[in-house]
């Protein structure tokens, strides 16, 4: 095993749980950290988009770093999203990070600003000659309003101790470019779940996802698939996946919707997003959504 393989593998962008109260629930998510390892889950991805790290405050940040790390234990790898308007900040919370026992820090490029490509590389390079720790670019341009260029991933990709990068743009030809330009010695994490098998097929090595948290088995299994070069069930499984996908979307709040499914299928409660983010009520249509992911889940059994 190189250093590299606890990167490798099915990674939950993890949701924030908060209470009646608005605080962050931390034994909830423990607890939920638990279920995921349980499930055959190579790691957690923490307040990043799913995890509602912008709306949170520094101090929320840390605290919830600092114990989900405690909660990992060995063997289950914790990447934290350290990303903030200011490098000032992304900085500090890399720092507390380290200090936390996180196997990674990840940064998308400075929001709000339309910053040209070196202030990006400014604000990134900082972030990571802030601590020891490996760093993994997060590329999400549909909410950055930032495309990474490949002269700076290449730039960025010949650090060492840039190990990675979470590719959220949507086109799956970006991989296979991220590829022949890194080489092997690199992580790619396809961050559209509804293009977990394209992204693989085109390079990627690994998944981050925030309807992982709903469907853990389904992406795991997929994943299993995808390795054993069994593409045609890893297709249909796809598919399945992305019925899921579709009628996550149908609701006005994915993160609320995906928060309710949590609840039923793993019995814990996870409260509601963060304001803007719309609430979402646990009715008939979550049942049923939670149902139809167990049925897909029961006619994967043989690959689980």
């Amino acid at each position: 095993m190189n250093n590299l393989d606890k990167f490798r593998g099915v990674f939950v962008a993890l949701n924030t749980i908060y209470d009646e109260n608005d605080n962050i629930n931390i034994d909830a998510m423990k607890k939920l950290v638990e279920i995921y390892k349980s499930k055959g889950v190579k790691g957690v991805y923490l307040c990043g988009s799913t995890g509602e790290g912008f709306l949170m405050s520094t101090q929320e940040r840390i605290e919830l770093t600092d114990a989900i790390c405690k909660a990992a234990g060995d063997g289950f790898t914790v990447i934290v999203h350290v990303g903030c308007a200011s490098t000032k900040e992304s900085v500090l919370l890399a720092e507390c990070a380290e200090k936390a026992g996180a196997d990674a820090v990840s940064a998308v490029p400075s929001v709000y600003y339309h910053l040209p490509a070196q202030s990006v590389e400014l604000h990134w390079n900082t972030i990571i000659d802030s601590t020891s720790l490996p760093f993994i670019i997060y590329n999400i341009p549909q909410l950055t309003g930032f495309n990474l260029p490949y002269d700076l991933f290449k730039r960025m990709s010949d650090n060492p101790k840039v190990i990675g990068i979470k590719n959220s743009a949507e086109p799956v030809y970006a991989m296979e470019r991220y590829r022949a330009i890194a080489g092997d010695d690199f992580v790619i994490f396809n961050g559209s779940d509804e293009q977990f098998l394209g992204g693989r097929l085109m390079g990627a090595d690994a998944g981050i996802g925030g309807t992982y948290g709903t469907m853990p088995e389904l992406f795991v299994a997929l994943d299993k698939l995808i390795n054993q070069r069994r593409i045609v069930e890893a297709k249909e499984l796809q598919f399945k996946i992305n019925d899921i996908i579709f009628d996550l979307l149908s609701f006005d709040s994915l993160y609320g919707a995906a928060k309710q499914v949590i609840s039923v299928r793993f019995n814990i409660d996870c409260g509601q997003p963060r304001k803007p983010f719309l609430p979402v009520d646990r009715d008939e249509k979550i049942i049923n959504l939670a149902n139809k992911i167990q049925k897909y889940i029961n006619e994967t059994e043989n690959i689980l």
